[in-house]
């Protein structure tokens, strides 16, 4: 059986939502939902925090998760990649002895995310011996063909040579739903590309999909929380 881990980067800055890896969603911390997933799924070995932030460290370990080292102040600025801090992880586990087959990157910022997908995510994986990586994918909600642009104050099509094909006959598009990424460990450590044929995707539908980078995202996401509780659609943060 593989041995997997999961890797939640948690950094303690944050440009457009101040504290916002630890920041209340739903009366909880955000950064609760992605531990609560990683342990409901029952697929990892250990679920570790990689972050430079005491507080964030210690939150983490009430949560239940595992925080074995500091993530260095070179690795913690906003220009730093995923993939970076991946290897990093990685790299200082096997240092100290420990080994996995699969590494799992979980966005600590993803209150929707389910323990079912991460399960699919891992299943993908193992049954496809020559894939690198599955993660969560979405579908695009209007055709990614019919976008405009703005050009000193009028309006283009970005790709006119689509305005007069029929909506139903435009191949559909998806887009990165942004919430967790499983990689074979020595895929994470040649640094190989994720968006790539050698990719798996688990399908999430839209409503458990949201970006939270700004102010206005974090009021949608609270409003979407509350409706999908409210519908029935998740109860206690568990798909039904």
């Amino acid at each position: 059986m593989a041995k997997s881990i999961a890797i939640i980067p948690a950094r303690g800055g944050s440009q457009r939502i101040p504290r916002k890896n630890i920041k209340l969603f739903h009366g909880q911390p955000i950064l609760a939902y992605s531990i609560n997933a990683a342990q409901a799924s029952g697929e990892f070995d250990r679920i570790i925090v990689s972050t430079d932030d005491a507080e964030i460290a210690d939150l983490a370990m009430k949560l239940g998760a595992e925080v074995p080292f500091v993530r260095p102040v070179a690795l913690s600025d906003a220009y730093t990649s995923t993939l970076a801090v991946m290897q990093h992880a990685i790299e200082v586990l096997n240092r100290e002895g420990y080994e996995f087959d699969l590494a799992c990157c979980i966005y600590p910022t993803a209150p929707f995310l389910q323990a079912n997908f991460l399960r699919e995510g891992a299943q993908l994986l193992v049954s496809e011996p020559k894939a690198a990586f599955s993660f969560s994918v979405t579908t695009y909600a209007f055709p990614v063909q019919r976008a405009i642009q703005l050009s000193n104050g009028r309006i283009d099509a970005l790709y006119p040579e689509y305005r007069n094909t029929r909506s139903q006959d435009l191949p559909e598009a998806f887009h990165d739903a942004g919430q967790f990424y499983w990689g074979r460990c020595a895929a994470w450590l040649r640094g190989e590309v994720i968006y790539s044929p050698k990719s798996l995707p688990v399908m999430l539908p839209r409503y458990l999909t949201q970006d939270i980078d700004t102010a206005e995202d974090w009021q949608l996401a609270e409003y979407l929380y509350q409706a999908l509780i409210t519908s029935g659609k998740i109860s206690q943060g568990v798909a039904l």
